[in-house]
Protein backbone atom coordinates (compact mmCIF):
# COMPACT_ATOMS: atom_id res chain seq x y z
CA UNK A 1 0.00 0.00 0.00
CA UNK A 2 1.21 3.32 -0.91
CA UNK A 3 2.29 6.02 2.45
CA UNK A 4 -0.38 8.79 2.40
CA UNK A 5 0.82 12.23 1.30
CA UNK A 6 3.49 14.01 3.78
CA UNK A 7 1.95 17.91 3.25
CA UNK A 8 -0.54 19.62 5.19
CA UNK A 9 -2.32 22.31 5.03
CA UNK A 10 -1.63 25.56 6.69
CA UNK A 11 -2.55 25.62 10.67
CA UNK A 12 -4.27 28.97 9.93
CA UNK A 13 -7.01 26.81 8.47
CA UNK A 14 -8.29 25.82 12.01
CA UNK A 15 -9.19 29.09 12.40
CA UNK A 16 -10.69 30.82 9.05
CA UNK A 17 -12.94 27.33 9.19
CA UNK A 18 -13.78 28.16 13.19
CA UNK A 19 -14.88 31.61 11.75
CA UNK A 20 -17.08 30.36 9.07
CA UNK A 21 -18.61 28.22 12.19
CA UNK A 22 -19.55 30.80 14.11
CA UNK A 23 -20.80 33.01 11.17
CA UNK A 24 -23.10 30.21 9.89
CA UNK A 25 -23.97 29.53 13.82
CA UNK A 26 -25.04 32.97 13.69
CA UNK A 27 -28.50 31.99 11.17
CA UNK A 28 -29.11 29.98 13.23
CA UNK A 29 -29.20 31.90 16.64
CA UNK A 30 -31.26 34.40 13.93
CA UNK A 31 -33.63 31.24 13.71
CA UNK A 32 -33.43 31.12 17.53
CA UNK A 33 -35.06 34.17 18.35
CA UNK A 34 -37.88 34.05 15.69
CA UNK A 35 -38.71 30.46 17.53
CA UNK A 36 -38.52 32.77 20.66
CA UNK A 37 -41.02 35.57 19.03
CA UNK A 38 -43.50 33.29 17.58
CA UNK A 39 -43.44 31.61 21.58
CA UNK A 40 -43.95 34.91 22.49
CA UNK A 41 -46.89 35.58 20.81
CA UNK A 42 -48.51 32.22 21.58
CA UNK A 43 -48.22 30.62 17.80
CA UNK A 44 -45.68 27.94 18.73
CA UNK A 45 -45.32 25.70 21.88
CA UNK A 46 -42.58 26.42 24.15
CA UNK A 47 -40.73 22.88 23.41
CA UNK A 48 -39.80 24.52 19.86
CA UNK A 49 -37.23 26.92 21.43
CA UNK A 50 -35.83 23.95 23.61
CA UNK A 51 -35.45 21.95 20.06
CA UNK A 52 -33.79 25.23 18.17
CA UNK A 53 -31.25 26.14 21.14
CA UNK A 54 -30.20 21.79 21.41
CA UNK A 55 -29.95 22.05 17.50
CA UNK A 56 -27.76 25.24 17.82
CA UNK A 57 -25.91 24.29 20.48
CA UNK A 58 -24.73 20.79 18.46
CA UNK A 59 -23.95 22.73 15.21
CA UNK A 60 -21.69 25.14 17.06
CA UNK A 61 -19.80 22.02 18.61
CA UNK A 62 -19.07 21.01 15.41
CA UNK A 63 -18.56 23.48 13.37
CA UNK A 64 -16.43 25.94 15.55
CA UNK A 65 -15.27 22.96 16.99
CA UNK A 66 -14.55 19.85 15.77
CA UNK A 67 -14.53 19.84 12.27
CA UNK A 68 -11.90 22.55 11.59
CA UNK A 69 -10.06 20.69 13.90
CA UNK A 70 -9.97 17.14 12.35
CA UNK A 71 -9.95 18.68 8.94
CA UNK A 72 -7.17 20.36 9.05
CA UNK A 73 -5.58 17.40 11.02
CA UNK A 74 -6.38 15.14 8.13
CA UNK A 75 -6.07 17.09 4.85
CA UNK A 76 -3.07 16.04 3.21
CA UNK A 77 -1.77 16.47 -0.32
CA UNK A 78 1.65 15.37 -2.68
CA UNK A 79 2.67 16.90 -6.22
CA UNK A 80 4.65 13.94 -8.27
CA UNK A 81 6.12 14.51 -12.14
CA UNK A 82 3.18 12.31 -13.05
CA UNK A 83 0.31 12.41 -10.64
CA UNK A 84 -0.80 15.02 -7.73
CA UNK A 85 -1.89 12.75 -4.34
CA UNK A 86 -4.92 13.90 -2.10
CA UNK A 87 -6.16 12.82 0.99
CA UNK A 88 -8.75 14.15 3.11
CA UNK A 89 -11.19 12.53 5.96
CA UNK A 90 -11.63 10.94 9.36
CA UNK A 91 -14.17 8.57 9.36
CA UNK A 92 -14.16 8.38 5.84
CA UNK A 93 -10.98 8.69 4.32
CA UNK A 94 -11.09 9.77 0.54
CA UNK A 95 -7.67 9.27 -1.55
CA UNK A 96 -7.87 11.22 -4.84
CA UNK A 97 -5.37 10.48 -7.76
CA UNK A 98 -5.39 13.22 -10.52
CA UNK A 99 -2.76 12.29 -13.44
CA UNK A 100 -1.17 15.13 -14.45
CA UNK A 101 -1.82 14.44 -18.21
CA UNK A 102 -5.45 15.22 -17.10
CA UNK A 103 -5.03 18.57 -15.72
CA UNK A 104 -6.33 21.57 -18.04
CA UNK A 105 -5.96 24.31 -15.59
CA UNK A 106 -4.67 24.93 -12.01
CA UNK A 107 -5.88 27.88 -10.53
CA UNK A 108 -5.59 30.10 -7.19
CA UNK A 109 -8.53 31.37 -5.28
CA UNK A 110 -9.27 33.43 -2.05
CA UNK A 111 -12.48 34.58 -0.10
CA UNK A 112 -12.02 37.72 2.31
CA UNK A 113 -11.75 35.01 5.43
CA UNK A 114 -8.96 33.53 3.60
CA UNK A 115 -7.30 36.97 2.08
CA UNK A 116 -7.13 37.88 5.67
CA UNK A 117 -5.04 35.04 6.62
CA UNK A 118 -2.91 35.51 3.69
CA UNK A 119 -4.26 32.02 2.61
CA UNK A 120 -5.47 30.83 -0.47
CA UNK A 121 -6.80 27.28 -1.70
CA UNK A 122 -4.96 25.87 -5.40
CA UNK A 123 -8.51 24.19 -7.67
CA UNK A 124 -6.90 21.27 -10.22
CA UNK A 125 -9.19 21.64 -13.07
CA UNK A 126 -9.33 18.25 -15.18
CA UNK A 127 -12.31 17.11 -18.34
CA UNK A 128 -14.57 16.01 -15.72
CA UNK A 129 -13.87 17.39 -12.28
CA UNK A 130 -12.49 19.99 -10.08
CA UNK A 131 -10.33 19.18 -7.29
CA UNK A 132 -8.91 21.76 -4.54
CA UNK A 133 -6.44 21.90 -1.86
CA UNK A 134 -7.59 24.42 0.98
CA UNK A 135 -6.22 26.99 3.07
CA UNK A 136 -2.63 27.03 1.58
CA UNK A 137 -0.31 29.86 2.87
CA UNK A 138 -0.35 32.09 -0.17
CA UNK A 139 3.56 31.49 -1.12
CA UNK A 140 2.98 27.76 -1.32
CA UNK A 141 0.07 28.23 -2.98
CA UNK A 142 1.39 30.16 -5.72
CA UNK A 143 4.26 27.61 -5.63
CA UNK A 144 2.16 24.66 -6.30
CA UNK A 145 -0.13 26.16 -8.75
CA UNK A 146 3.31 27.42 -10.92
CA UNK A 147 5.00 23.37 -10.42
CA UNK A 148 1.59 21.47 -11.61
CA UNK A 149 0.72 23.80 -14.44
CA UNK A 150 4.61 23.40 -15.37
CA UNK A 151 4.17 19.47 -15.01
CA UNK A 152 0.76 19.31 -16.79
CA UNK A 153 2.58 21.19 -19.52
CA UNK A 154 5.86 19.22 -20.01
CA UNK A 155 3.58 15.96 -19.42
CA UNK A 156 1.05 17.05 -22.35
CA UNK A 157 4.48 17.92 -24.45
CA UNK A 158 5.67 14.22 -24.33
CA UNK A 159 2.58 12.65 -25.02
Amino acid sequence: MRERPQNQISLKAKTVWQITGLITSAVFILADIGIGLLIYFHIWPIWTAAIGIAVTAVYMIFSVWLVPMYRQQFWRYEVHEQEIDLQHGWLTVKRTIIPMVRVQHVDTKQGPLLRKYKLASVEISTAATKHEIPALDMEEADRLRDSISKLARVTDDDV
